[in-house]
């Protein structure tokens, strides 16, 4: 038996002609709390609303698996986090997520990822955010994806753009402490449909999983 058959929405895998994402089960779990450890961003700057990098390995590692578990045993139709490990020519580049709060009843969700700092720089953050929008529109009916980075995040804001997000306000959130300035931004299925990709492919989206979001 595989861990699959038993969580269905371990199966799911989203394809490009550049890159996978794999939904993350304890195995991947485990390869990408070590990539974290790695290092994701320059220590004198904090992209993440929650400082979660600040700490030390191994303890860094230890709170990106209990992030995994508790992720896991929080799915319900009401409210889910999915999460996807981008895998590029067979190698685990970063994170891919997604998550939402009765998606059933509003279709939309946000999104949020990270690449190792090794893997950053190659273009890969467009591609793998274009098939995380894919998964949400062509496979989970979404009618709107949002997202949103500090104002000094310029390569996340960078892919933003480039795929036709629409700015949506802004918010003050502390960070470290301090206040930082958000900036919000929408994808509309209108849009997404506008710019739609036919070279994209979901597999091990099925009935399992679709019953476990509450879309059966």
């Amino acid at each position: 038996m595989e861990p699959a058959d038993l969580w269905p929405l371990f199966g799911i895998r989203v394809r490009t002609p550049r890159l996978e994402l794999r939904s993350v089960d304890p195995d991947l779990s485990l390869t990408i709390a070590a990539l974290a450890a790695e290092g994701i961003h320059d220590p004198a700057t904090m992209p993440f609303l929650f400082p979660w990098t600040d700490v030390e390995s191994p303890e860094l590692e230890r709170n990106s698996l209990r992030h995994f578990w508790e992720q896991w045993a929080s799915v319900r139709p009401e409210s889910w986090a999915l999460s996807f490990a981008v895998v590029v020519d067979g190698e685990v580049h970063g994170l891919q997520g997604c998550r939402a709060a009765d998606f059933p009843t509003l279709r939309t969700a946000d999104t949020g990822s990270w690449l190792g700092r090794r893997f950053q720089g190659r273009g890969t953050g467009k591609e793998m955010r274009a098939a995380i929008l894919h998964l949400l529109f062509a496979g989970l009916g979404a009618e709107e994806a949002t997202t949103g980075a500090f104002v000094d995040n310029e390569r996340s804001l960078a892919v933003t753009r480039a795929l036709g997000y629409e700015p949506n306000g802004t918010e003050t959130r502390l960070r470290r402490d301090r206040p930082g300035e958000i900036l919000r931004f929408r994808m509309t299925r209108a849009s997404w449909e506008a710019r739609r990709r036919d070279d994209i492919e979901i597999d091990g989206l099925n009935d399992g999983c679709l019953d476990l979001l509450g879309l059966s």
